[in-house]
C-alpha cells in the first residue's frame, strides 16, 4: 500500500477547455505530488478562444463540497480561484473559518484573486471585489494577484519595481500575511520579477521572460504549485520559490491547442519515457 500523499483543496471554477481553473489546479497538484480535491464554484463554457458562458453552482453546494472533503479527508493547504459573486465569497470565507483553514488556523490558504481577464478587463462587479478585500484577504496566508488585479483591488498601477513595492504595501493593508505581486505583465522589463513581501521582508524573485504566445492558466498553475508546496509543509518563501521554478518551466513548455491561446504545461514533470 502506498503512503498517503498530502492533500490540497482548490475552490474555483471549471474550465471546459482544460487549460485553467479547476483543471489547471488538479493537473498541477498531480505534477507536484499532492492529492487534489475540489469545490467547484461555476461551470464555464470555454475553449482556447475565450469564455462563451458560465453557470454558477448554488452557494450551498459550494460550501457543502468544502465541508465534505475537509471533514473526511482533511486539507493540508487550500486555494481559491474564480469566485463569481460576493455571495459565494462571503459563504466560502465563513466555511473556511468553520473548517479551520486560513492564516489564523493551521492550514495555509492561498488567494488567487481572479478578477481580470488576460486582457485586463474586470471580471467581477465592485461588490465582489470588495468582498475579496474584506472577506478573503484577511484570511489569506498569501495572495497572488497579477498587475491588473492589483490595480482593481488597490488602485495602484504597477509600472516598475518602485510601484510594485507600493502595491505590495497596499495589498498587505487588507490583512493577508504575505503578498506576491506578480510581474509577468510588466512587459518593459526583460525579466519576470515577482515581489514577495510580508511588510518586513521584500524579496525579488527574478526569472526569464519567455517569448511564448500560449499562457492560458499561468496564474492558476503558479498558485497551485505554491499551494502544493505549502501542503508539503514548506514555509511561504520556499513555497513561492518552488512555485516560481515550476511556472517558469511550464511557460517554457507551453503548447498550442485549438485556434486561440494554448495552456502552460506541467507535463515536463512527467517521465515521458515511462
Amino acid at each position: 500500500m502506498s503512503a498517503t500523499p498530502k492533500t490540497a483543496l482548490t475552490i474555483a471554477g471549471s474550465d471546459s477547455g482544460g487549460g485553467a481553473g479547476i483543471q489547471a489546479d488538479l493537473r498541477t497538484f498531480f505534477a507536484c505530488g499532492v492529492h487534489g480535491m475540489t469545490a467547484i464554484t461555476a461551470v464555464t463554457v470555454q475553449n482556447s478562444l475565450g469564455v462563451q458562458g458560465f453557470s454558477e453552482v448554488p452557494v450551498d453546494v459550494v460550501t457543502a463540497q468544502i465541508r465534505a472533503v475537509a471533514g473526511d479527508m482533511g486539507v493540508d493547504a487550500a486555494k481559491t480561484g474564480m469566485l463569481a459573486t460576493a455571495e459565494i465569497i462571503h459563504a466560502v470565507a465563513e466555511t473556511l473559518d468553520e473548517v479551520h483553514i486560513g492564516r489564523h488556523h493551521e492550514t495555509p490558504f492561498v488567494v488567487d484573486p481572479v478578477a481580470a481577464s488576460m486582457h485586463g478587463d474586470p471580471l467581477l462587479r465592485e461588490e465582489a471585489l470588495e468582498a475579496i478585500r474584506t472577506e478573503l484577504l484577511p484570511r489569506a496566508t498569501l495572495v497572488t494577484p497579477n498587475l491588473d488585479e492589483v490595480r482593481l483591488l488597490t488602485g495602484v498601477a504597477v509600472t516598475d519595481t518602485g510601484s510594485q513595492r507600493e502595491a505590495a504595501d497596499a495589498l498587505l493593508e487588507f490583512g493577508s500575511q504575505w503578498v506576491l505581486v506578480k510581474g509577468g505583465h510588466m512587459y518593459d522589463n526583460p525579466e519576470c520579477v515577482d515581489l514577495l513581501s510580508d511588510g518586513v521582508q521584500y524579496v525579488e524573485l527574478k526569472g526569464p521572460r519567455h517569448d511564448v504566445e500560449h499562457t492560458h492558466g499561468g496564474g492558476d498553475t503558479l498558485a497551485s504549485a505554491i499551494t502544493a508546496s505549502l501542503a508539503k509543509d514548506l514555509g511561504v518563501p520556499d513555497a513561492v520559490s518552488a512555485g516560481k521554478r515550476f511556472i517558469e518551466r511550464s511557460v517554457a513548455e507551453a503548447y498550442p491547442l485549438g485556434e486561440g491561446i494554448g495552456p502552460v504545461s506541467p507535463f515536463w514533470r512527467l517521465d515521458h519515457e515511462a
